[in-house]
């Protein structure tokens, strides 16, 4: 009797430590971090991705209109009329700048000749009934020759309509892109021009694309700077911080070449020049020594003097 009695003791305890040992059933912990939802750009920012537009320049801090008419190969004077500027000088930082000409962008585009289309309104009427000898197994695209010649018999070469013969339509023919052509154009024009070095002095730097956009030359102050070919001055003044006293001029639609640092400057803007006419005294203008920096510029960006530039 005590054995049954410790034995049902036993399992209670047992039964109550069980009890007290379970956890309560618990919902699984799922994550549900809802990931930040993605910030749609703001008009500003797509009127920013806009400007990048071709033929279009957004002024950056430091910017000058002369210094960004260089870097395209443009006047000045053009971006002040292309952008009705009151006063050249006074851009803004984000003020976008139309640097290329207004009509550019459809010179740029790929013309092609006229495409002859049926007839919108009125449909042709349908060929009368022709006696074939052979079949026919090709396909012709539409044409007013096309449909004369299903028009007349087998082997004839006259119309059945007035006895004559019948001419073709002339082949319509695409007519070359204006930009290829317009680049055609201004290579050979490049290739006629002659040049010459700008200053007699030794080479103190060369070419190097990113770090010197042209070269150096050494000499004496007031040592004559003459054009390194024939053209028109585009600019003249000191307008460009770096470039001191400088000349630009044109010489193709395509080439420009600028002559910085100068002490005296001996002509002026529109002044057509001749290769080897003196247009400035070399000076140390904007910089450590005397020296001339001579760049030669194609579509405004900076190409190496030593292409065009004779050997010494």
């Amino acid at each position: 009797m005590t054995n049954k009695s410790n034995l049902l003791a036993l399992s209670f305890a047992l039964a109550f430590l069980s009890a007290c040992s379970t956890t309560p059933n618990q919902a699984p912990v799922v994550d549900r971090t809802v990931p930040p939802p993605v910030k749609p750009a703001t008009p500003s920012e797509t009127a920013q991705i806009a400007r990048d537009e071709r033929g279009l320049y957004t002024v950056k801090k430091g910017d000058t209109l002369i210094r960004i008419a260089l870097e395209y190969g443009q006047n000045y004077r053009d971006l002040v009329t292309w952008n009705n500027l009151a006063n050249p000088n006074d851009i803004k930082v984000d003020q976008v700048l139309r640097v290329l000409p207004p009509d550019s962008a459809a010179s740029n585009g790929v013309q092609t000749g006229a495409i002859v289309m049926p007839p919108a309104e009125k449909t042709p009427p349908p060929p009368p009934v022709v006696k074939k000898t052979e079949p026919k197994g090709e396909k012709k695209a539409y044409s007013e020759s096309a449909l004369a010649e299903l028009q007349r018999p087998e082997g004839s070469g006259k119309s059945e309509g007035n006895g004559g013969s019948i001419k073709p339509s002339p082949a319509v023919v695409a007519a070359p892109p204006v930009a290829a052509a317009a680049s055609a154009a201004a290579s050979a024009e490049d290739e006629k021009l002659s040049w010459m070095w700008p200053s007699d002095g030794r080479v103190i730097a060369t070419f190097d694309e990113g770090k010197n956009k042209g070269v150096d030359i050494a000499g004496k102050a007031g040592q004559q700077v003459v054009a390194a070919g024939a053209g028109k001055v585009m600019y003249a003044g000191s307008g460009i911080r770096g470039y001191g006293n400088l000349v630009i001029v044109k010489h193709s639609n395509s080439l420009l070449s600028a002559y910085a640092h100068n002490r005296t400057i001996v002509v002026k803007e529109g002044q057509s020049v001749t290769k080897g006419q003196m247009i400035a005294e070399m000076g140390d203008s904007d910089a450590d020594s005397v020296k001339l920096h001579f760049e030669i510029r194609q579509q405004g960006k900076p190409v190496d003097p030593s292409r065009f530039l004779p050997n010494r």
